[in-house]
């Protein structure tokens, strides 16, 4: 069994600490200083509550799960007698390849590290590294206990037992681990994410539809399709003759934009930054805040329960 030490307790790193020792991992989070570990021990025990509150855990469970997380802000005191470091600091790749250096000094050559970076290359965060081969991306999306998806990002000279070790212990973890056999900027989850996005902004900035219609176009259309079949397999369900007519004349038409649009930019330029501003392209008050994010958590818990066989009320 896999010892686990989290480097970082921010909105990432107390939420895998949370999942790992939700497995019955043993786990040290480290944070930058005392107020840092207090805070992220605060945000994770309201995700406990959630939790407590939504019939996935039992308080036999939740306590337990406390248990088995000890913190520290010691980097040294957090990776003592750890099999597994799971870094999720800020997404700096100079901070990170001065990280893994520092870990790979620290760390015996069979100890895994694994980055929680969205996007960053593996082979640079290793690139200061003795022993390359034992780093890997482990990408957790957020919110990290809610989301099963993890991506698995090879680096150009990680090797094949860190891969296995990585999906070994996601599986522990009750995760959906996936394998990016070649590293690439956005890996899988951003780079669909993204296009979908860009084609978002293009349909707003070109005014085909409001903000409102585009959002609902995916929340009631495709959106309903895509927990239960990926990109390719609703191909297959559609025909592949007619999906490749539809992407030849089509692909042609689609935006191929190299940047954020005018109005994201705009809205950017003026501090308009969406939900923590209080505006973007939607107005955030407290009270719409509250209740959408309410509103989105309680979906992604109904979605958690049926991963866990969990009956759902």
């Amino acid at each position: 069994m896999e010892r686990i030490a989290v480097l970082g307790c921010g909105t990432m790193g107390h939420s895998i600490a949370l999942n790992a020792a939700w497995a019955g991992l043993s786990v040290k989070m480290q944070g930058i200083s005392d107020t840092d570990l207090k805070q992220g021990w605060s945000n994770m025990l309201k995700k406990l509550d959630v939790m407590l509150d939504n019939g996935i855990l039992s308080d036999s469970e939740a306590a337990q799960i406390q248990e088995n997380i000890k913190m520290t802000v010691s980097v040294e005191e957090a990776v003592t007698d750890a099999t597994f470091v799971i870094e999720a600091v800020p997404e700096n790749i100079q901070l990170k390849i001065d990280l893994f250096k520092r870990l790979d000094a620290l760390c015996s050559p069979d100890v895994i590290l694994a980055s929680n970076t969205s996007g960053l290359s593996p082979t640079e965060i290793a690139s200061e590294t003795v022993y390359p081969e034992r780093t890997v991306v482990t990408h957790f999306w957020n919110p990290a206990h809610l989301i099963p998806l993890v991506e698995v990002v090879r680096g150009e000279k990680t090797g094949d037992e860190a891969v296995e070790r990585s999906f070994q212990l996601l599986k522990e973890m009750k995760k959906k681990p996936i394998e990016v056999k070649k590293e690439i900027p956005g890996f899988v989850g951003n780079r669909l994410q993204y296009a979908l996005f860009r084609e978002a902004q293009y349909l707003l900035e070109e005014g085909i539809a409001s903000k409102e219609d585009i959002d609902d176009a995916v929340t009631y259309g495709i959106g309903r399709r895509l927990p239960v079949s990926g990109p390719l397999m609703t191909a297959d369900m559609g025909g592949l003759d007619v999906f490749s007519a539809i992407s030849d004349y089509l692909f042609q038409h689609l935006s191929s934009a190299e940047e954020s649009l005018p109005i994201l930019k705009r809205l950017v330029e003026d501090q308009k930054l969406g939900d923590k501003s209080g505006e973007g392209y939607y107005k955030w008050d407290e009270a719409f805040s509250k209740q959408y994010n309410q509103k989105r958590e309680a979906e992604l818990i109904r979605f958690l329960k049926k991963d866990l066989g969990i009956q759902l009320i």
